[in-house]
């Protein structure tokens, strides 16, 4: 996680919103106040100049109701007029004026104006008043730009009647300098209100957000899978439960973060100890993970394969075969063979979902099925090698005996040879039987072997005897053995059958005047031991398949001679079971040798029968 600087955290916040809520309050209450002071100096101010109005009203109206002669009157009323105002106490800055009905100025305050004084004025407030016979009230500003407080009063007689008006005309802007003097020393409080606020602001919110950075802390060293601190709690408030709260929290992750990475590496212990493959994908079919059987089996490493599509991977071609295909298929047989080698792998497909079904990634096992298709594969062959191999002779066998029911028992000649050859299909069959349940017992493991002590030179010396003494004239056994005694640890029988199919092989494929040689070699820990004969050789293509089951070189000569194909099949499994190994070389027109191996009895090793 990134720092958080100071201009982005919550302490700063806490300092901010504390400032303005100060700000707001000082505000409202500053506005309030210079509000409620300039209307009570402007009111105040108003009731003095219309409590000086009302008194000079008095005294102006009873000296228009004096009675005067007439040639006396105008000069009296305007010298007590003069003396009435310059008696009444009014502020410098107030300009008054006493008119008659006639708008005739009679007398001023003002000592610039007295000029004025006897001359008629046009001041339309006044001619209104008169008019009106009504208070005309104004708030206006002069020429100055100064506010200034105009009231004109009507002078009036006895009998209700506008005789002349009072106009007044007074400045109060001495009350808002007076509001400014005292909006400044406001403001000025404000400022030391607002630093002294914002340093108690700074230490209540480093006393707030203190625990608080301590969780974002402690949350990323939980983060990092850390969780042996704990953050301190400093109260029982809603931050010290919190803290508490996030304590608990930091238990429950560490107890849940422990049991995932168990779990998590019991999957990963499955998944590498696991002889088939798993790749994981997401929904897209990109590889997310892959176990090392899986890379083994596709002859890549894991860093190659993350982010390649499953199809890529698989070698699939995905104009045929895309996400959907696998998906309703299940499962697939997929060919990795090359020119040399067979490999098949089996990969079966399923899906991931979500809580709400939705697809969120696809899951491949995938497992090396070349052993079991082979398996098969030579199941069906076997199956129908044997179907094939007594469908012969038992079609054989039908023809001749329906040739002796239709009436070829009576010919002499005929009848004879008949019953030869259906007892010599007949004998081959029960060989043929014979093999086929050695071979089912070996493949059960149900034949044991009855090993002893056995002096193989001996043995072989006489198979060879035994055969030699009805070996046909045109065929010569040449030996070529030690003049010691080998001794090895095998069943003599399973051993001796052995011997006796490779030696009939030898003689049945040796031209006239041919010859068999034997030989016997000592090797470090075992005898080598070879069987040549001089006919007519195998293909080097179809070597190795002469092991197989009724696998047969030349088909038509082996049944003649009664074969099976079944001998050496039967020798590799009896060669193998003693722990040796049996091939075979050859070249066509030159003739083939067949080689096994047993291994030789040491000194100090006890054999019990």
């Amino acid at each position: 996680m990134h720092k958080v600087g100071f201009f982005r955290s919550i302490q700063l916040k806490f300092i901010i919103i504390f400032i303005l809520l100060l700000l707001v309050a000082v505000q409202v209450i500053g506005s309030y106040f210079s509000y409620s002071l300039e209307e009570k100096l402007t009111t105040n101010f108003k009731d003095t100049v219309d409590g000086q109005i009302e008194l000079l009203t008095h005294y102006v109206e009873d000296a228009f109701n004096k009675e005067r002669k007439d040639d006396e009157q105008k000069t009296t009323l305007q010298q007590d007029l003069q003396g009435i105002i310059r008696d009444i106490d009014t502020n410098s800055s107030w300009n008054l004026l006493v008119v008659n009905s006639q708008s005739q100025i009679l007398a001023t305050n003002n000592y610039s104006d007295q000029g004025n004084v006897g001359k008629k004025t046009t001041n339309q407030n006044i001619l209104k008043a008169i008019v009106s016979g009504s208070e005309q009230e104004y708030r206006n500003k002069d020429i100055d730009n100064n506010r200034v407080y105009i009231k004109v009063t009507p002078i009036l007689d006895m009998d209700g009647e506008a005789i002349g008006a009072i106009y007044v005309k007074a400045s109060y802007e001495s009350i808002y300098d007076q509001l400014e003097e005292i909006n400044q020393i406001f403001l000025n409080a404000s400022i030391l209100a607002v630093i002294v606020s914002a340093l108690i602001g700074i230490l209540v919110a480093r006393a707030i957000t203190k625990p608080i950075m301590e969780m974002r802390k402690q949350a990323q060293i939980m983060g990092k899978a850390d969780f042996t601190q704990k953050v301190n709690v400093y109260g029982t408030d809603e931050i010290g439960q919190l803290a508490i709260a996030f304590n608990d929290l930091n238990d429950q992750l560490k107890h849940s973060y422990a049991k995932t990475e168990e779990e998590t590496r019991k999957l990963n212990s499955v998944l590498e100890n696991m002889s088939d493959g798993v790749i994981a994908t997401d929904e897209t079919g990109a590889v997310t993970l892959m176990n090392e059987a899986a890379t083994i089996l596709l002859g890549t490493n894991t860093e190659d394969s993350y982010g390649e599509y499953l199809v890529d991977v698989l070698k699939l071609d995905e104009k045929i075969v895309d996400l959907s295909d696998l998906q309703e298929s299940g499962s697939m047989i997929i060919d990795f063979s090359d020119d040399t080698d067979i490999f098949l792998i089996r990969a079966n497909f399923s899906t991931v979902t979500d809580e709400y079904n939705e697809i969120t990634g696809f899951i491949t096992v995938i497992s090396d099925v070349t052993e079991q298709e082979k398996l098969e594969q030579d199941r069906r062959e076997f199956v129908s090698n044997v179907s094939h191999e007594l469908r012969t002779p038992l079609t054989t066998m039908k023809s001749y005996i329906e040739a002796l029911l239709d009436g070829e028992w009576q010919n002499k000649e005929i009848a004879p040879k008949f019953l030869e050859v259906t007892q010599n299909e007949t004998d081959r069959m029960i060989r043929m039987v014979n093999d086929l349940l050695q071979l089912s017992k070996i493949d059960n493991k149900e034949h044991q072997l009855q090993k002893e002590r056995t002096d193989f030179i001996s043995l072989f010396n006489h198979i060879i005897d035994r055969f030699e003494f009805n070996v046909p004239e045109h065929i010569e056994f040449v030996r070529e053995l030690p003049n010691e005694k080998l001794f090895v640890w095998i069943d003599k029988d399973k051993l001796i059958q052995v011997m006796d199919n490779i030696i009939s092989n030898a003689i049945k494929y040796s031209p006239e005047g041919g010859k068999i040689i034997f030989k016997a070699v000592k090797q470090k820990h075992q005898v080598l031991v070879s069987v040549e004969d001089q006919g007519m050789g195998i293909a080097h293509d179809k070597l190795e398949k002469i092991f197989e089951r009724f696998y047969r070189v030349d088909k038509a000569r082996t049944r003649k001679l009664g074969g099976t194909g079944l001998g050496l099949a039967i020798s590799k499994e009896l060669v193998e079971a003693h722990y040796g190994k049996i091939w075979a070389k050859s070249k066509e027109g030159k003739g083939t040798t067949i080689i096994f191996t047993l291994p030789l009895m040491g000194k100090k090793r006890r054999y019990n029968k």
